[in-house]
């Protein structure tokens, strides 16, 4: 018992600056929804609009780029920490290949939103300048997570943390200044967000660029030359280590937002209510998610010791942690629901419906904790590509149709409106939490030889 209280303090220390950084990160959307919607309704629909455009093109690279963390944790384990530098370098080139694949995209966002029939065009315009101004801070935010990674796989995750608060912090004046064109800037309305958030990624990167060149405790995990050619075995190792991630991430995004979709003809209430469940579930999914980083680097990390019961401790440690936390988060999201809900929306008919999905909301914790801190330990494992199928199975094979079944038809019950997508999510996640476990134990009755060596491939 005792390792494994040591285990999670070690673990806490780690996910805690984690959960920090992603409460900052989640505020920077919050800050510019707020200070959009103080100039137009328009204008805070176009952020609205973008925003669903632009989060699944940069979680995808986002993703792709979650491989230097194990990667990282391994070598600093094993005590190569002179390899690490490499490994950066060639993230660097993974980073701009996926930046420039994403402006690409990006650039003819307005096919994307023709798309979509009978959008205003004045929200379609604003939306398509957005999408335009922040697509240029795609290279600064990549750059930023490939530093991000170096550190957080050297067990150090205060540093994202940091520089995510500031940025926080520089993103409010910086608004404000293309938002309603002061200092001589134009009023650019919801598409100042674009332009100042853009920018904002951009000094995030320099700032965390300047923290690790001139850190002495990194100085040897500093490459040999400032610049490399592109070593294609490397970031081909990378990409097969960080696709399956990317996908996943991008698989679930997407399954939100068209569920979204599927929920706007039940009227203004149920999206309402639905959306209210969802931003509270967003909220409390930060700890698990948190954890899993967490998970990754430990799990890493000790496989890079070549301690595979070590790798074990780590990860049954990570689940019994953030199982009960999860428990902390859905009681207290059950009792006080009404008085969530009520701080959204005053509308009693809103209200009561999102006390009720905030139900569901709650109960699909565990197995949301489950699941994503299970895909943590498999990705410390560099077992990614199981995490791809369960999670493409949960979600789209199981969790959509059945909640679109529930949901939108009277096949099986009567059509239970947004109630049925979340029972949806709950089975889909459910699954996914119980075949990340299988696939975790069935990894740790491996022969230790073939642990390690899938590990340090």
């Amino acid at each position: 018992m005792q390792k494994y209280l040591a285990e999670a303090r070690v673990l806490l220390a780690l996910a805690i600056p984690v959960i920090l950084a992603q409460i900052a990160q989640t505020s920077m959307g919050v800050v510019d929804t707020i200070m959009a919607g103080s100039v137009s309704a328009t204008d805070m629909a176009a952020v609205a609009v973008g925003t669903s455009i632009w989060l699944p093109a940069i979680l995808f690279g986002h993703g792709l780029l979650l491989s230097l963390t194990p990667t990282v944790a391994h070598l600093n384990g094993a005590g190569r920490r002179d390899k690490i530098g490499h490994q950066v370098q060639q993230g660097f080139w993974l980073a701009s290949g996926v930046s420039v694949l994403i402006i690409a995209v990006l650039y003819q966002c307005d096919h994307i939103l023709s798309l979509m029939h009978n959008i205003d065009p004045e929200l379609k315009a604003k939306a398509v300048g957005y999408l335009h101004a922040i697509m240029w801070g795609a290279p600064g935010y990549l750059f930023f997570q490939v530093l991000r990674d170096q550190c957080e796989g050297l067990s150090k995750t205060k540093p994202g943390m940091v520089f995510g608060f500031i940025g926080l912090l520089v993103n409010i004046p910086v608004n404000y200044i293309f938002i309603y064109g002061k200092f001589g800037a134009p009023a650019l309305g919801g598409v100042g967000c674009g332009v100042a958030t853009g920018t904002v990624y951009w000094v995030m990167f320099f700032m965390m660029r300047i923290y690790v060149r001139r850190n002495r405790a990194l100085r040897d995990t500093q490459p040999h030359s400032r610049f490399a050619k592109p070593d294609w075995p490397t970031l081909r190792r990378l990409i097969q280590l960080g696709m399956p991630i990317a996908l996943a991430l991008f698989f679930e995004v997407t399954l939100f937002a068209i569920v979204a979709l599927l929920v706007s003809p039940l009227g203004i209430v149920a999206v309402a209510s639905h959306q209210i469940a969802l931003n509270v579930g967003s909220l409390m999914f930060v700890i698990p998610l948190s954890l899993g980083v967490a998970a990754t680097i430990r799990v890493g990390s000790r496989l890079g010791e070549s301690s595979v019961e070590g790798a074990k401790v780590a990860a049954y440690t990570s689940i019994g942690t953030g199982i009960m936390m999860a428990c902390c988060t859905s009681v207290t999201a059950i009792i006080f629901r009404e008085h969530i809900a009520s701080l959204y929306n005053d509308s009693p008919e809103v209200v009561t419906l999102a006390s009720h999905l905030l139900i569901f909301a709650a109960l699909f914790q565990i197995s949301d904790a489950i699941q994503v801190i299970g895909s943590g330990i498999l990705r410390g494992y560099k077992d990614t590509r199981s995490i791809f199928y369960i999670t493409f199975v949960a979600y789209w094979v199981l969790g959509l149709p059945v909640g679109y079944t529930l949901g939108l038809t009277d096949i099986l019950v009567p059509r239970m409106g947004p109630s049925g997508f979340w029972c949806g999510f709950i089975l889909g996640l459910t699954f996914a939490a119980l075949m990340m476990t299988l696939r975790m134990r069935w990894l740790q009755k491996q022969p230790s030889y073939t642990i390690l060596q899938k590990a340090g491939r």
